[in-house]
């Protein structure tokens, strides 16, 4: 099966690189039995990053391979080796590329601009090693922080041509012939109907102005429906300032004359909506044909009676084509400048939320639902993916880190009680007894690393561990992320 080498919609799937573990060690030199901990974090995860390249003119590159995977870091190592970032993949669109998620509809981006970028999909954080999460109260932990996976998206990449002209007609109309007579542009033109399978784009110079026509695929009655090729292509022409009926006096099809092709192809683009501002001008084309110049003299007054500008060319003699071409200039020239100016870049100060840092309410939420309580929020759901449910201490790291954030005072407040299921995660929850009020002692602290607060025989937490136990055996898997300060839990 051949690949076209024309596609304008891809659904692609894109996955951000696994974050890496960090490395619980502690220094062993001569003379030096306990020389502190020394296990270095893991590295970033490398991101799939989507960047405008004006060179490309379809997305055929992402029609076979449709899957894309950053790579993953490298856990830390003892001796306060830190492990190595993933390495980011680059992905070149052609400008004009809308990025929509493909599961909830929502556009994300429409990247227009050479070099524009767009992170569509985030490498996973690194887990810190021992070594930074030491403190002057825990010199020693026995544990590091899990490395993240990365973001997994699916997204849908729908390409719109960028130009200023858009020439629209039926097949065999001569928008191709158009095209190729006042730019450089060499399109497939014949004497058959539905030559032109793709998009073409031109650049005119005409005088001081320089613009681009691009000629859609041939539109027929019922195209915005999805009849023939034109419904394909007519989202190539939402870009367009200005819009050019391409009309042909010549054909001897019955059923068909320049007024009644005016009016079908106007009321498709209706159909399809979004168009109404755009200026339209009509050409009459193929005027070195004698009954075709005779037509066009005919239907011109009409044309013009209905607010058109009206153009008669031929592609073949050259007549009328440079009167067209400096009328585009000065209506593009126009359009520019209706544009309003582009917004001076001004920075904007997005203070946190009271609380959002040290704890309060403003860093989670919870809610009940059924049998649970559910505590949501950036924070304590972060710190839950990046616990080590196998090791002890580092359950006992997490229930210090959620009672400062204030979650268990939280819950006193609205009336959680000993026993109760508290749940904290997204799709995957790992769900905990919860044990209030518990004082941390000698008793606690002399049995290193366990830690009554979170009673974590649930199988939620046990189907955790043996997933974490899994991670770690991925030596692949990794990355690391700057926390910005020196306390982890921030």
């Amino acid at each position: 099966m051949a690949i076209p080498t024309f596609v304008d919609s891809v659904t692609l799937h894109v996955a951000g690189g696994n974050g890496g573990h960090g490395c619980a060690s502690v220094r062993r030199e001569k003379f030096k039995p306990l020389g502190g901990p020394d296990g270095g974090n893991g590295g970033h995860g490398g991101s799939v990053i989507l960047r405008v390249d004006p060179g490309l003119t379809t997305l055929v590159d992402y029609h076979r391979q449709s899957r894309r995977r950053a790579g993953h870091g490298v856990p830390g190592k003892g001796d306060d080796q830190h492990g190595a970032n993933g390495e980011d993949i680059v992905l070149a669109v052609p400008e004009g590329t809308v990025v929509t998620d493909a599961e909830t509809g929502e556009q994300l981006v429409d990247l227009t601009g050479e070099q524009t970028e767009f992170v569509v999909a985030h490498g996973g954080r690194g887990g810190l090693g021992n070594a930074a999460l030491a403190t002057a109260a825990r010199k020693a932990p026995g544990f590091a922080l899990l490395g993240e996976e990365g973001e997994t998206r699916t997204v849908t990449l729908e390409l719109k041509v960028v130009a200023d002209v858009g020439l629209v007609g039926f097949p065999s109309a001569g928008k191709s012939s158009l095209v190729a007579a006042i730019s450089r542009a060499r399109p497939k033109i014949a004497d058959y109907p539905f030559t032109t399978l793709v998009p073409n784009l031109g650049v005119v110079v005409a005088g001081d102005v320089t613009y681009t026509v691009a000629d859609v695929p041939g539109l027929i009655e019922g195209a915005s429906e999805g009849r023939g090729l034109g419904h394909d292509f007519l989202r190539h022409i939402e870009r367009c300032a200005a819009l050019v009926h391409v009309i042909d006096t010549a054909t001897y099809l019955p059923g068909r004359d320049p007024l009644t092709d005016l009016d079908v192809i106007e009321a498709e683009l209706t159909a399809h909506g979004g168009l109404e501002d755009r200026p339209r001008v009509v050409v009459l084309n193929k005027v070195d044909i004698p009954d075709a110049a005779e037509l066009a003299e005919i239907v011109r007054a009409e044309v013009e009676a209905r607010g058109l500008p009206v153009f008669a060319v031929s592609t073949k003699s050259g007549a009328g084509l440079r009167q067209l071409t400096y009328a585009l200039a000065e209506l593009v020239a126009r359009r520019r400048a209706e544009r309003p100016a582009p917004a001076a870049p001004r920075t904007v100060l997005r203070p946190e939320p009271v609380g959002s840092r040290r704890g309060g309410t403003a860093a989670f939420t919870v809610t009940r639902e059924n049998e649970l309580w559910r505590v949501h929020g950036e924070k304590p759901e972060r710190w839950v993916r990046q616990t080590d449910f196998g090791n002890e201490e580092a359950v006992g790291y997490l229930a210090d880190r959620l009672n400062r954030l204030g979650v268990e005072d939280r819950l006193l407040e609205l009336g959680a009680r000993a026993g109760d299921g508290v749940a904290i995660g997204g799709a995957d929850p790992v769900v905990f007894d919860f044990k209030p009020q518990v004082e941390i002692g000698a008793e606690i602290l002399s049995r290193r690393g366990e830690d009554q607060r979170l009673i974590t025989d649930r199988p939620s937490v046990q189907r955790r561990r043996e997933r974490d136990a899994a991670y770690q055996a991925e030596p692949d898997v990794g990355a690391n992320w700057d926390y910005g300060d020196d306390d982890p839990d921030d």
